[in-house]
């Protein structure tokens, strides 16, 4: 088998290529890349190994402020104080003192552009249930595990170094895809790659993020760095119809980071292609019906089905119809009559709905009595093997 298949919280399938035809080699310690699109992970090197993740971790914390403004415990225009637990905080800062008060908006870019430590432990401070950052972390472990990510425990709002402040890569790109998904309205802040806070500090309001220099469709998401963890990023890059996800650690330089981000991105998006093979409401053959006011029903696809391959095999890719025939009346317009398989050499193979294309209503007592004495109720299990053009 070249493939694995993996069941995740929110019920859709992963395929994980792991042909050695297009597979990506990477000096990083894990990672990971994910297409959102067909749901697909396209490759991955430890993914579920727990990893210090320095200030990668920060996109939990900032996922817990995006639920706050969405069901109303906070708003973009409060203002929040800031405490001396985060003022003394170093390394990236917002250079926040107690003097302070500044808006979750200003916090949120702080996070964001900035990587900003103090503005994460002002946040956490706002909503923690007892008011502490511990206190916060605790309930954004208790958060990351209902949303699935089983590998992540957080001891701090930033991801400063401490023992059991952990993430996989997989958890990371979890989160990233909620961030992009749920909640879109607030996901521009991560292209910013400047953020000039009352002037403090100018040679620090860049945003640290590599990609966004690069022109390869990048517009997030963070990066990371301690001793402990090495350099890591979270990045998310689009191309045409497709958004990637990728995930990486553990690398030794701002320079091998930034390389092996490109390389990533580059790779998932030559290396693969999407091919569309029907389009919502398209009929793909008709069925024979048994005791019906029609003897015929139309199978239609329930939703466009694109399939995401990789490149060399995109010209052969072979379609089954799978469904008991001939389908007995009534049948409702929409009803789920067949599968549709979809094969592609050496990879799994996936199955979409088919349904009738129109409603066909039982026909009356002598058509039936006829049709009966003709088939005597026996319903065969029927392969229609068709391929589409």
């Amino acid at each position: 088998m070249l493939f694995k298949l993996r069941t995740i919280l929110s019920g859709f399938f992963i395929i994980i290529f792991t042909n050695n035809s297009i597979a990506f080699e990477t000096v990083a310690k894990s990672a990971i890349i994910f297409d959102t699109n067909s749901k697909l992970v396209l490759m991955q090197k430890n993914a579920d190994l727990a990893l210090p993740p320095a200030s990668m971790s920060k996109l939990m914390t900032l996922n817990m402020v995006f639920e706050a403004l969405e069901d109303g415990r906070l708003r973009l225009d409060d203002t929040l104080p800031v405490s001396k637990l985060a003022e003394k905080y170093g390394g990236s800062t917002m250079f926040l003192t107690t003097q302070d008060t500044v808006t979750v908006e200003e916090l949120i870019r702080g996070v964001v552009v900035l990587s900003g430590n103090d503005a994460s432990a002002v946040l956490a401070e706002a909503l923690s249930p007892d008011g502490t950052e511990v206190g916060f972390a605790k309930m954004m472990t208790k958060r990351a595990k209902s949303l699935g990510m089983q590998n992540s425990t957080f001891e701090n709002s930033n991801g400063m170094p401490s023992i059991n402040h952990k993430m996989s890569v997989r958890d990371l790109s979890t989160l990233a895809n909620r961030l992009i998904t749920v909640f879109p309205q607030y996901y521009g802040y991560f292209a910013e790659k400047e953020f000039r806070f009352n002037n403090r500090a100018p040679d620090n309001r860049f945003n640290r993020n590599p990609l966004l220099k690069m022109k390869i469709g990048a517009d997030g998401l963070k990066t990371g760095h301690t001793r402990e963890s090495g350099y890591g990023l979270v990045g998310s890059a689009v191309q045409g119809d497709r958004r990637i996800i990728f995930v990486l650690s553990g690398l030794r330089s701002e320079s091998v980071r930034a390389k092996e981000a490109k390389r990533m991105a580059t790779w998932a998006f030559r290396q693969f292609t999407t091919v569309k093979l029907a389009e919502k409401g398209e009929v793909v053959d008709t069925a024979s019906v048994w005791l019906g006011l029609s003897k015929k029903v139309n199978m239609v696809v329930e939703s466009d089905i694109d399939i995401l391959v990789p490149v060399l095999e995109k010209e052969n890719i072979s379609t089954q119809l799978v469904y008991l025939s001939p389908i007995k009346a009534p049948i409702a317009a929409g009803t789920k009559i067949a599968e549709l398989i979809v094969s592609i050499p050496e990879l799994a193979d996936k199955s979409f709905p088919v349904v009738a294309g129109e409603t066909v209503a039982e026909g009356n007592f002598w058509g039936r009595f006829k049709a009966s004495t003709t088939i005597l109720g026996k319903l065969l299990v029927t392969k229609v093997s068709k391929v589409f053009q």
